[in-house]
């Protein structure tokens, strides 16, 4: 189940990117993502409703930790798109007041369900038997988290899924609350963070890729509950870069014939050499003061 589960993950993943090179208007993008999602998470589920878990860890994995990265990702587009769609006109204010909205709404979701998202934060296991196994549905629940294919379904891996995607969302907003360069962002913990200046990418773009690949796959940045657009959109941003195609950069980087990782090493001589003359400089400051 893994192997396969991570086969059509892979697939969606490299569609998703694919939809980054067609040139098409962020909208568009968004409504081809969603489509390329729900064709993933169908086929998906033609294959497990045709499989056998081989026990219930099996099963509780696919359910906490398989299925909702798929639907996490389906959710989240559609929010992203439902809130391009209504997207007020006017000023900065006019969208400053629908992003507070919005994040409003967001807190709401996650205060209302405190405690499973407390239990799903800290990694907690011991309900996982209840809440990610199937035929463990209670009427008394909230029935709108939970699909009526009670086959592929349990009582929380939708609520999960919803809470990823919120995170996800949450996270999308603050971005874009940020690119309207207002003096303050709700709840304004770290106002500072307005006032800097943006740095300069002095390295390629590739070698951009070639990290922001690197943070995905090690799972560095929401332990890999990331797209790349995101965090490509984020070096932009920070960067004010713009980074075109990703999709044929990491194929590129992909089939060098010597050295792949060259920018990941030359990130690794650099912190090494900046080690070795720290140490040294301590050798020379300790000798001088010994004599």
């Amino acid at each position: 189940m893994n192997n396969i589960a991570e086969r059509f993950h892979i697939a969606l993943e490299n569609q998703l990117a694919a939809v980054t090179l067609n040139g098409q208007s962020p909208m568009e993008q968004y409504r081809c993502s969603i489509l390329i999602c729900k064709k993933a998470m169908n086929k998906m589920k033609r294959y497990v409703s045709n499989y056998a878990f081989k026990d219930v860890a099996e099963e509780i994995h696919f359910f906490k930790e398989v299925k909702p990265l798929f639907y996490s990702k389906y959710i989240y587009f559609i929010n992203v798109y439902n809130f391009l769609m209504q997207l007020p006109p006017g000023g900065e204010d006019a969208v400053r007041a629908y992003i507070n909205f919005h994040l409003t709404d967001l807190q709401r979701f996650f205060d209302h369900n405190k405690a499973f998202y407390q239990y799903y934060r800290s990694g907690s296991t011991q309900m996982d038997e209840i809440y990610f196994t199937r035929g463990g549905f209670d009427v008394q629940m909230e029935l709108e988290d939970f699909e009526e294919d009670e086959q592929y379904s349990t009582s929380h891996d939708y609520k999960l899924s919803k809470i990823m995607a919120n995170e996800k969302f949450q996270d999308y907003l603050k971005l874009e609350y940020l690119k309207i360069g207002t003096e303050q962002l709700l709840p304004a913990p770290a106002a500072d963070i307005f006032t800097f200046s943006h740095p300069s990418w002095t390295a390629s773009p590739t070698d951009a890729i070639e990290l922001i690949y690197s943070l995905k796959a090690s799972g560095s940045v929401n332990n890999g509950n990331i797209d790349v657009s995101e965090l490509v959109g984020i070096f932009e941003f920070v960067f004010r870069m713009e980074i075109k195609e990703t999709y044929h950069k990491i194929i590129d980087i992909g089939r060098r014939k010597k050295t792949v990782p060259v920018f990941l090493n030359k990130l690794t001589d650099g912190l090494l050499r900046h080690l070795n003359d720290k140490l040294s400089l301590s050798v020379v400051i300790g000798l001088i003061l010994l004599f």
